[in-house]
């Protein structure tokens, strides 16, 4: 081989190394992955995380791009659809990570997606975020996975607790579904903390279903003969109205109450009157907010045309996260390995973090420490702030 050619080979190794730095987008291009559910049964989620990450992707570039110590470096956003489906949710933290390079991955949102998706990022040693995730599995002996939602073993007692001081509840009834990691763990989770208050065989009514199903009189029939004071189903938007739907139509008049998957915009549209006056558990209230909580909701309300859900909010606190930890590193290499490990440690060291859907330390689990909120459904379809829980 003559000297020409070997010098040929090496510039062109070289060009090849400059262009897959910095998450394979280039020396000065850092890319964030985006695994959201765009299509499926609840697409509303994955619309609320992608117009949250176009409106920061928005502030980055009018900035002239994300300055990590003292340069500028041009964010692009892989956005991947998983079909609120786990096995699509895996497959694009897989692509994500392997073909397209992304320095960190932000999502899945749904515990169903974000479980197996967490284990495919954590063995693949790159950093992912879930902006709504609250089963404790998706966090679980994962160092390389975080959350900025609270979880369910403090959201089951939260609500427990809340039933019980508002309605005077000493008997409850749980529909749920069995089949999905999110309802069932948090039925389990409420269900244990009302026990622990009220004694075993205080939850009356244990009723399960699969998903898809769409007829629950027979479940609801044997909650009302039990003796309930109050349902409580941790169900998602598109399944409440439905539940409640039916309930009423059974003839029952007692409360129900729902979780921070109760939290779409589009519940009040699904369910109309028969939500109004519930109340659910959840990450941030719209109506009433201020300061920069009420600045992030006008500028989307005005952008979309209609007030983003705690999802949303909840991915626009979890991008500026990520782009804390990428700026804390103080530099990008371009090796992408080191650099997702020093967002990865980034992560783990925020404190005092500042949101718009609460003040948030991470444990070394990569949980965040902070308080859920109590909203009730007004008589115009607002989700207005009710209490608040701290831990």
């Amino acid at each position: 081989m003559n000297k020409r050619v070997v010098v040929s080979i090496l510039l062109l190794l070289v060009l090849s190394v400059l262009l897959t730095a910095c998450g394979g987008g280039g020396s000065d291009v850092i890319r964030i992955g985006i695994n959201a559910p765009l299509t499926g049964d609840n697409p509303k989620v994955g619309e609320g995380t992608k117009y949250a990450a176009e409106m920061w992707l928005e502030d980055i570039n009018a900035a002239g791009g994300l300055d990590v110590g003292g340069k500028k470096y041009q964010v692009e956003l892989v956005i991947e659809d998983n079909e609120y489906k786990a096995e699509s949710a895996t497959k694009a933290n897989t692509k994500l990570i392997t073909q397209d390079e992304v320095l960190l991955i932000i999502g899945p949102q749904s515990s169903q997606q974000a479980v197996p998706a967490g284990g495919v990022a954590n063995d693949n040693k790159t950093p992912m975020i879930s902006p709504w995730s609250t089963n404790p599995n998706t966090t679980k002996d994962r160092p390389w996975v975080f959350r900025t939602p609270f979880l369910d073993p403090f959201q089951g007692p939260v609500i427990a607790n809340f039933a019980a001081e508002q309605f005077g509840a000493t008997k409850a009834a749980v529909l749920y579904d069995v089949a999905s990691d999110y309802p069932k763990g948090l039925a389990e989770f409420f269900k244990q903390a009302w026990e622990e208050k009220f004694g075993e065989g205080s939850v009356v009514a244990f009723e399960s279903f699969t998903t898809k199903d769409q007829d629950f009189s027979a479940q609801l029939t044997k909650i009302k003969e039990s003796g309930a004071d109050f349902i409580f189903t941790p169900q998602y938007y598109s399944e409440v109205p439905l539940i409640v739907q039916q309930a009423h139509e059974l003839g029952w008049d007692k409360p129900i109450v729902g979780s921070d998957s109760w939290g779409s915009a589009e519940l009040v549209n699904l369910c109309g009157d028969d939500c109004d006056g519930l109340f659910f558990s959840t990450h941030y209230a719209a109506a009433g907010a201020t300061g920069a909580t009420k600045e992030f909701i006008d500028r989307y309300n005005a952008k979309y045309g209609y007030v983003p859900d705690d999802v949303g909010a909840l991915t626009w606190d979890t991008l500026l996260i990520a782009q804390t930890a990428i700026q804390n590193c103080g530099k990008i290499t371009g090796d992408l390995a080191v650099d997702r490990e020093c967002v990865r440690d980034a992560l783990a060291n925020i404190k005092d973090f500042h949101g718009i859907t609460g003040d948030m330390t991470f444990t070394p689990e990569g949980d965040p420490i902070k308080c859920a909120v109590i909203v009730r459904i007004s008589d115009a379809g607002e989700f207005e702030f009710f209490k608040q829980v701290c831990p």
